[in-house]
């Protein structure tokens, strides 16, 4: 694959991560000695990787995330409730609310769990701006799934089970300094076409040299 191909075809895979099929904990391994090569501040490197293969913490970690997202899925912020006035986006937003719903009723069966977190000198987060804290961690998640996807697995990026992190942290046995920044299922996937998403165009997202400096 190309980095482009990579790059573009990376996507939240849900309804088809295969969850009979085994994952290799080495082919694991490879991808986050991949993402241990991500950018971090100062370059502290102070990320840690927790993957669950256990079949109970994975059970555990699932009914966590499921009711998370069933709190979300009611919620105005629910993907299926966005762009609502666009009748064909909201075609696109409703598949993406159902196959939500689908990884979360099938978290805790999907092979391998991958926590990306945060250790910290102390076990309070910082106050203020916190961009730089989690810009040193989520590149290199974001770095695992590129690599997961070169070696045909899937992956989806989600957060959702944070609403009860403190919860999360018990299953998982983390120390108070130790903050989750997302949950990363991973496994084989049923096919292997996939393609770019539709986005919108550059040209509404792009500002040179200020804010009124594009969407003319």
């Amino acid at each position: 694959m190309t980095a482009m191909d990579v790059l573009t075809t990376t996507r939240s895979v849900r309804r088809r991560l295969d969850l009979d099929r085994p994952v290799a904990l080495e082919t694991v391994r490879e991808c986050l000695e991949i993402a241990l090569q991500a950018p971090s501040g100062s370059n502290a490197q102070r990320w840690q990787f927790v993957v669950v293969t256990d079949a109970e913490r994975r059970a555990a970690i699932g009914e966590i995330y499921n009711r998370a997202c069933e709190a979300y899925l009611e919620s105005s912020s629910a993907a299926g409730k966005l762009f609502a006035e666009d009748p064909e986006r909201s075609k696109v937003q409703q598949r993406v609310h159902d196959s939500v719903r689908h990884l979360a009723g099938n978290m805790g069966r999907v092979p391998v769990l991958v926590v990306p977190c945060i250790e910290l000198p102390q076990a309070e987060l910082p106050s203020g701006n916190q961009a730089g804290l989690w810009g040193s961690l989520l590149p290199a998640a974001w770095s695992y799934m590129l690599a997961a996807r070169t070696r045909g697995l899937g992956t989806a990026w989600t957060t959702l089970h944070l609403a009860h992190e403190r919860e999360a942290a018990e299953v998982l046995g983390l120390p108070d300094n130790v903050h989750q920044g997302a949950l990363i299922p991973t496994a084989h996937t049923i096919g292997t076409s996939f393609r770019p998403a539709k986005r919108e165009p550059v040209e509404n997202v792009l500002h040179v040299n200020g804010w009124q400096g594009g969407r003319e």
